[in-house]
């Protein structure tokens, strides 16, 4: 846009002689260019990028959490004004005290978030303590899976008493326990995560097996999900990998508001991972927690849970690669010189920040992880599925199931996988993303979570071998290795 300056104030500014004569005008043949904005037509981001303040955002960084004063020159346009209040905003790591004691940028969210954990951790410790208390003093239905009639009681005693020998030395007395416990339960079995004990129920983690699985049930009996013919569990099971997706897609956001947005609405993939559970087990008859292994519908719910995995792990990449950690800063060698304690004579070494690469290798290390822990977790379930819930059996291997299934030893092994298994280990992310903490978690985890995998699963594979020669291999009775 191209105007003439002299000519445009003459014929306003006519009448004033002082500003004419004071004004220093070219001659009426040249022209001035006037430019608004020439990269209007960019986003706000890239423009934000072009400005020249942009390459001193960590030098400013850093004298904002390390100085009390900062003075800053820069020429018009430059972005002092605009940029320069947004820079802690978008980087919320003070070193202060306060920012210490927080576990996120909001106090206020912080301590609410820390109240509801306590809490929530208390209810856990007091359903286990109960599910233990449940398991001892009162019998484990097996009805919940056998289409042929369970081995008669009377037979089972007998059995215990005469055939077995020394066993019954070995037998904890609720093993022949006729007390049912939905007698002295006052909530419904239905509802209840204490009434039908199950191999899968023993392994699933504290959140779903004590709040997502009983919500499941009342979003059943209300909305009648597992009545209606044309709602299967494979409809949910495809429509929670979208719910998935969508919530990668806000974890991957510049905002901690929206990440937390996201870590909501992937905690709701996981209730709708819980309801395509419920809707076909209630289809089918089958009462308590249970994995139809072999089936279409078990593939195809694994299939999409591992798809919601992938998009939640590629939401987090991309958040820590647009906002990567900052181990130090950049382009400070004109201010900032930092000595290297280790070799003095080395000259000046400067911190610089995370790089693309140290992201992706955490970020794959812990997705290798959930792989590892899901893959382990569903063999153990199959393998004590197996083990503890056939109906093929004696009487004498029947009671040496129920033995090993509420002996220390077994319970011991399912907690620790109630721990390290592929949804708490989600939980524990999310978690980490909801308080600001992924960068931390993810280090911490980075090797000691395979050591800790890698523990739990030869502990298991020798209670396994331990299970297997007790209740298959050995039937006389002299095999007290549990």
């Amino acid at each position: 846009m191209y105007i003439n300056a002299c000519s445009m104030y003459t014929s306003i500014l006519h009448d004033d002689d002082s500003f004419a004569s004071e004004r220093d005008c070219a001659g009426s043949d040249e022209v001035t260019t006037f430019v608004y904005n020439s990269n209007h037509s960019l986003t706000i981001q890239a423009q934000r990028d072009r400005l020249p303040i942009r390459n001193y955002r960590d030098q400013i960084l850093y004298c904002l959490e390390n100085y009390q004063t900062l003075v800053l020159v820069g020429e018009t346009g430059s972005g002092k004004s605009t940029q320069v209040p947004q820079i802690p905003q978008r980087h919320p790591k003070s070193k202060s005290k306060e920012k210490k004691k927080m576990i996120g940028p909001s106090s206020y969210i912080s301590k609410t978030l820390l109240s509801l954990l306590i809490l929530i951790f208390g209810w856990y410790i007091y359903m286990d303590v109960n599910l233990y208390l449940r398991i001892q003093n009162y019998q484990i239905d097996r009805s919940f899976h056998m289409n042929s009639t369970i081995l008669d009681e009377t037979t089972i005693n007998h059995a215990s008493t005469n055939t077995i020998g020394s066993i019954p030395s070995m037998i904890p007395s609720s093993t022949t326990e006729t007390n049912a416990y939905e007698s002295v339960s006052w909530i419904s079995c239905d509802i209840n995560p204490l009434c039908h004990v199950t191999v899968k129920a023993l392994l699933l983690d504290h959140t779903n097996h004590y709040l997502f699985a009983p919500m499941a049930t009342i979003f059943d009996n209300i909305f009648k999900c597992s009545k209606s013919t044309w709602i299967t569990p494979n409809m949910i099971s495809f429509f929670h990998v979208f719910v998935a997706i969508l919530a990668a897609k806000l974890i991957a956001s510049d905002s901690l508001g929206y990440r937390r947005v996201g870590v909501v609405l992937f905690q709701f993939r996981t209730f709708l991972d819980d309801l395509d559970g419920h809707v076909a087990r209630q289809k089918k008859h089958i009462r308590g927690e249970r994995s139809e292994i072999g089936t279409s519908g078990y593939y195809i719910d694994g299939l999409c849970d591992g798809l919601g995995c992938i998009a939640l792990m590629i939401g987090i990449f991309i958040q820590l690669k647009n906002n990567p950690p900052r181990r130090g800063y950049t382009q400070l060698q004109a201010i900032l010189p930092i000595a290297d304690a280790k070799h003095p004579d080395s000259g000046v070494v400067y911190k610089v920040k995370v790089t693309t690469k140290k992201v992706a290798r955490k970020v794959l290390c812990f997705s290798g992880q959930l792989l590892l822990s899901s893959t382990a977790w569903n063999r153990y379930i199959a393998i004590y599925q197996d083990l503890l819930e056939r109906n093929d059996l004696q009487p004498l291997q029947y009671i040496k199931q129920m033995f090993v299934f509420k002996s220390n030893w077994f319970l011991s092994v399912a907690w620790l996988w109630r721990i390290v298994n592929v949804h708490s280990m989600l939980h524990c992310i999310l978690l980490s993303i909801f308080c600001d903490k992924l960068w931390e978690f993810l280090r911490i985890i980075q090797y000691s979570g395979f050591i800790v995998l890698l523990v739990i699963i030869c502990v298991t594979e020798m209670h396994v071998l331990d299970v297997q020669n007790f209740i298959f291999e050995s039937l006389t009775g002299n095999d007290t290795s549990l």
